[in-house]
Formats: structure tokens, sequence, C-alpha cells
């Protein structure tokens, strides 16, 4: 799936999608023509995390994701 379908899916903006294949939680795939995207199992992966994942487990994956970057 593209990228821009993958932000719709998830309710999150295009960038947002970029940070989360840099920080490996959605996996990068490219379409027939060779186009950029992600997996639909890794959006269907994120948007399940998403939804049943405690604040405390958002907020300590901000930081670890935060801490990669450095």
């Amino acid at each position: 799936m593209s990228q821009p379908e993958a932000a719709r899916h998830l309710g999150i903006a295009l960038i947002r999608v970029g940070m989360l294949i840099a920080n490996g939680h959605l996996t990068p795939a490219e379409n027939s023509t060779g186009q950029a995207g992600v997996t639909t199992t890794s959006v269907q992966a994120e948007k399940t995390w998403r939804a049943n994942t405690t604040i405390p487990a958002k907020l300590a994956r901000i930081l670890k994701d935060t801490i990669n970057w450095f």
C-alpha cells in the first residue's frame, strides 16, 4: 500500500508514516510499478497496536524512538 494510503488508514500525517518506517514500526515495500510504500500487514499491526496499547506503553515507545535518533 502507498504511504499516503497508510497515513489515511492510520489517521496520521504522511510525515509520521516516514517516521514509523525509520523507527522500524512499518515495513517498507514497493508496488509493481516500483513506487515506495509499506506492507499492508505492517499497517494492520500498527493499527492494532495503537488501538490496544496502554498510554504508558505508548509513552515508552515515544521515548525509545526518540533515543534511537541520537
